[in-house]
This record gives C-alpha cells, sequence and structure tokens, in this order.
C-alpha cells in the first residue's frame, strides 16, 4: 500500500487548524482547506505493513484500531494514486457519515498505525475527511433509494450517530424508517452535543437531506417515553411497528454534589453547549437565549471531548479568564511503560480549545490533580469563587490531599464530569431490563431486549463512547434487526 519507501521519505505532517486568535472570532469549523499534495504523501506513508492494526478493532477492551473496520491502507492507497472516486467507494462500505468521523473522531485508528512504532503515525483522518469533502464538492455523493421494499415497519427512537446509522441500514434493507428525536433538529449529540466550529450543522443537515431523499422518515419534537405531559407513548409506538431500536444515547450527566451546587451559575457542560448551539442557529445569538461566558471567569471541571468543546465555546465568548479541572494526573508525553502499541496512546495532547485558551492567556488552561470541593456565592445565590484542593489516587480512588484547598474566582463553572447512562423513562414504560451501569440490557453482536421487538444501540446500551463506536453499533443492530424480522439479512 502506498509508495514503498514513503515511510521513509516523508513525515507526518497534519493538516493545520486555523489561526487560534482568528478563529474564538467566530463559530466556522476550525479546519483548513485540504491540500491534496500533502495528502497524497500520507498517503504514500502506508507501508503495506501485513496486518492493519488501523482497521482492527480490539473487540475485547475497545481500546484500539478502528471500530468501524475502515479499509484504511486501500484508500490512502487510492488518494496516493489519486484515485478518488474509488478510494470514496471503499470509505462508504464501512462507513455511513465519513464527514461527522473525519471531523470529531479522535482517530484510535492513528494509535494503532504500524508505523506509529517508531514514527508519527499517517494522517489517516485527515484522508477521511478529505475524500468525503470531494465526493460532496463533486457530486459524487447521491441518494441511493432501496428498489424494493420489504413492507416492514421499523422505529428509531434518538437520532444521534446510532439511530442515524441504523436508519440508514435499514432502509438501505428496504424497511420503512421512521426516526423519532424529541429536539426540534434531527442528529442528537451531532447537532446540539458537538459544537459549530467543530462540525458544522450544514454538514450534519446535508446527510439528513440525503436520507429524506432516500426513504427516511424524521419526526422532531417527538419526546418518546410513557405517554404523560404530551409524550409519545412507547407502548403504543411498539405496537404498531415490527421492530423498535432505542438509540437515546447515554444523556444523565455525572454530578459534583458538593456545597454550592445549586447556585446561580453552575451548569452542566450539555446545559451550556446545547443553548449556545440552538441560539446559534436559531437567531446567530441574538436571541440572547443562551448561558454567555462573555467577560466572566469561567472553569471547567473535567476533560475529554466535551471539557475541551466547553473551553471553544467559552472562548468564542469572549470569556474574561478560562481554567479547566482534572482530577487526574499530567499524562506523560509519550507511552508509557503499561501503555504499549497498539492500544490508544494516553499521553498529553493539545486540543483546539487548549490551544485557543493558551494563545489568547499565554498559558495551558488545565490544572491537573485538582478538583472543586466547595462553590461559594455572594449571599444572594450567584455564584462568585470556588474552593479547589490537590487531589491523589489511593487505593485506585481519589483522594483529597488535606491542607491543599485555595480559592478560585469563578462566574461560570462547567460540569463536564460525564455521563451516567440513559433517561429512563422508555425503559420503565417498557420494563426494559438494565445492566449494573443502568444501560438497556442488550448483548454486543445481538442488540435484542428483554422486549422481544425491542432493540439497543450505541451510548444507552454500551455507556459513554466515541460517535465512530456508536455507528458502529447501529449498523450492527441494523443487521440484526433486519435477520430477526427476515430470517438472513444481506447488511454487513
Amino acid at each position: 500500500m502506498g509508495k514503498t519507501t514513503g515511510f521513509k521519505e516523508y513525515a507526518r505532517q497534519a493538516a493545520p487548524y486555523r489561526n487560534p486568535i482568528v478563529r474564538i472570532a467566530d463559530f466556522k469549523e476550525i479546519y483548513t482547506d485540504h491540500d491534496d499534495a500533502r495528502l497524497a504523501k500520507q498517503g504514500a506513508r502506508c507501508m503495506d505493513c501485513g496486518v492493519p492494526f488501523c482497521q482492527s478493532p480490539d473487540m475485547i477492551h475497545g481500546r484500539s484500531g478502528c471500530p468501524i473496520h475502515n479499509l484504511i491502507p486501500e484508500w490512502n492507497d487510492l488518494v496516493y494514486r489519486g484515485h478518488w472516486r474509488d478510494a470514496l467507494d471503499r470509505l462508504h462500505k464501512t462507513n455511513n457519515f465519513p464527514e461527522f468521523t473525519g471531523r470529531v473522531c479522535p482517530a484510535p485508528c492513528e494509535g494503532s498505525c504500524v508505523l506509529g512504532i517508531t514514527d508519527p503515525p499517517i494522517a489517516i483522518k485527515n484522508i477521511e475527511m478529505a475524500i468525503i469533502d470531494r465526493g460532496f464538492k463533486e457530486g459524487w455523493v447521491a441518494p441511493a433509494p432501496p428498489t424494493a421494499r420489504t413492507g416492514k415497519k421499523v422505529a428509531v427512537v434518538g437520532s444521534g450517530p446510532a439511530g442515524l446509522a441504523a436508519a440508514a441500514q435499514l432502509n438501505k434493507a428496504g424497511h420503512a424508517v421512521t426516526v423519532y428525536e424529541r429536539a426540534d433538529r434531527i442528529g442528537g449529540l451531532l447537532m446540539y452535543g458537538i459544537p459549530n466550529m467543530k462540525l458544522d450543522k450544514t454538514v450534519v443537515e446535508r446527510r439528513i437531506d440525503l436520507m429524506r431523499e432516500e426513504g427516511v422518515e424524521f419526526v422532531t419534537n417527538a419526546a418518546v417515553a410513557d405517554g404523560a405531559n404530551g409524550t409519545l407513548p412507547v407502548a403504543e409506538l411498539v405496537d404498531d411497528v415490527d421492530a423498535l431500536l432505542l438509540s437515546t444515547g447515554a444523556t444523565v450527566p455525572n454530578d459534583l454534589p458538593i456545597p454550592g451546587r445549586d447556585l446561580d451559575g453552575v451548569h452542566f457542560a450539555m446545559e451550556f453547549l446545547t443553548a449556545n448551539t440552538k441560539s446559534l442557529l436559531d437567531s446567530n445569538h441574538a436571541d440572547g437565549d443562551y448561558i454567555d461566558a462573555k467577560d466572566k471567569n469561567v472553569i471547567v471541571i473535567g476533560g475529554g471531548d466535551t471539557g475541551t468543546d466547553c473551553i471553544g465555546t467559552a472562548m468564542r465568548h469572549g470569556c474574561k479568564t478560562l481554567t479547566n479541572f482534572e482530577i487526574v494526573p499530567e499524562p506523560p508525553t509519550g507511552r508509557a511503560a503499561n501503555n504499549p502499541w497498539p492500544t490508544w496512546p494516553f499521553i498529553f495532547r493539545v486540543d483546539y480549545g487548549h490551544e485557543e485558551a493558551a494563545a489568547k492567556f499565554n498559558r495551558d488552561p488545565r490544572v491537573f490533580r485538582t478538583s472543586a470541593v466547595e462553590f461559594q456565592g455572594n449571599g444572594e445565590g450567584r455564584l462568585t469563587s470556588l474552593v479547589a484542593a490537590d487531589f491523589e489516587t489511593v487505593d485506585g480512588r481519589f483522594s483529597k490531599v488535606d491542607g491543599s484547598e485555595r480559592s478560585w474566582d469563578a462566574d461560570l463553572v462547567l460540569l463536564a464530569m460525564g455521563f451516567r447512562g440513559p433517561e429512563q423513562g422508555v425503559g420503565e414504560a417498557l420494563g426494559l431490563e438494565l445492566d449494573p451501569r443502568s444501560n438497556y440490557k442488550a448483548g454486543k453482536g445481538e442488540y435484542r431486549t428483554s422486549h422481544p421487538k425491542v432493540f439497543a444501540a450505541g451510548d444507552c446500551r454500551s455507556g459513554q463512547s466515541l460517535v465512530v463506536r456508536a455507528i458502529n453499533e447501529g449498523r450492527e443492530a441494523a443487521r440484526e434487526m433486519d435477520r430477526a424480522l427476515m430470517g438472513v439479512t444481506g447488511l454487513p
């Protein structure tokens, strides 16, 4: 694959983002234009490694390789040779939405690249994004409705990446698919959970429009639960279809129940991100219906993608200061001895939000081994500061270091500490069994819940994870639903 000596001749050269000081003035995507020559050289670095760990996911721990089995060496080689149309065909064989993963996936494939044993890996994610963007630009991506219908009806509850992937596949198999979304726009996490500068919503809407043309029906403002308070009764919905998929995500956030938690100014990350994107799309923020970080001392508690997105959004609002608490120790710059290739490298990384905060405030915003222990107010219910402390790991648990408390100015605190599982309105209405982590109990590879007509996929089944893993689960669940409905399946 690629050029025989390409991995010796060319270094890794990832596509740069827009200038951080310039880009925090808008909510446009952070990416620069694709450079075909640079991408061809990255494709040339693909080294005919024999066993392509990049496309071979770790089926036990899920910490390495591509969860959707992308045929990475094949489209690397095709881009190197300039065969972009063929590269798009190979990409679409395994991935319904490469325009999403090419933008927001952390690229476990790159962590498992064989070249990464001794050198920086191939810029796989850049190549993926360039292939699909070119496909849309050239008109190669077009609606492909099924040639025949099966007469079977399927409902999908939740329009995030798992639900959309399942809907696309089930529609391809010829079933009549209706997707129900409680928000006013389709996309779930893709629409309101990921901010515009990382995934422009026109990119999401472009794919939704394509699926509509292929025959998928979408229903918005449709909260599915027990029928109370204006919700759609899921029991009636199940009776009306041949199979139902739950892809509602893991939307119950982890809280920080410390003194002062009820003060005005302490918010969950998704409250902040969702309101920001909705206001941006509705009125370009003219309606003021969002949590504004302008001129505020902002502290984000928790790291990961959600924490970074809170940083990037607060920077665009024009925050006064920005600090990010992470309770974990600072990661090493290179792999630790217990973190060997091809597992995901737990190393120090500078994401787009960190880069932006550092460019404006001349320091990395992160403070490691630290978390809040008390929120403090002005006596009138408004947050003004917090007390934070150092933490250490004792017997596998985080323990506060006595005497390490110190005060921080804080007008806005955003809790980005991960998620517990799905909201239980649907599960309770159907009497579904749950696993010990409160997710819907449905085995990997089968996806069937304790209700014979109900399946589950994505974060609501497996717990909080990546967009690319949600797509994988949606595809696999669609395959098993098709098998259950038809006796056999031709879906991958």
